[in-house]
């Protein structure tokens, strides 16, 4: 398994995404000036790819099955989970889960 650590910014004004983050430099602006930003939204390559082989990050929204509602990828208690409010259901997000597929993610609701 691929254990890279890269970084995404959502760019909550611009309302698009910065892929690797951490290696950003624009306009003086470097990655801890986007931790410390209010207006961006870090999330973390969980280190699995999907069924399609995309890479799956934080707050990505991902379908185990076509009639279940999605799970959201988050990091909780030092690891990745998939979380399904709607059915009660967390799972540790783990190699078992890369037949999924990536749907979407939370900002495209907002």
């Amino acid at each position: 398994m691929n254990r890279e650590i890269k970084f995404r910014a959502w760019d909550k004004r611009g309302k698009k995404y910065l892929n690797n983050a951490q290696n950003i430099w624009m306009n003086n602006t470097c990655f801890g000036d986007l931790l410390a930003s209010p207006n961006f939204e870090i999330e973390q390559y969980t280190g699995l790819k999907d069924a399609n082989g995309d890479k799956i990050y934080e707050n990505d929204l991902v379908s185990l099955d076509p009639d279940d509602t999605p799970y959201q990828v988050i990091f909780d208690e030092g690891k990745f989970e998939l979380d399904n409010d709607y059915l009660g259901l967390v799972y540790d997000l783990s190699e078992e889960h890369m037949d999924c597929d990536i749907i979407a993610n939370i900002h495209d609701r907002e």
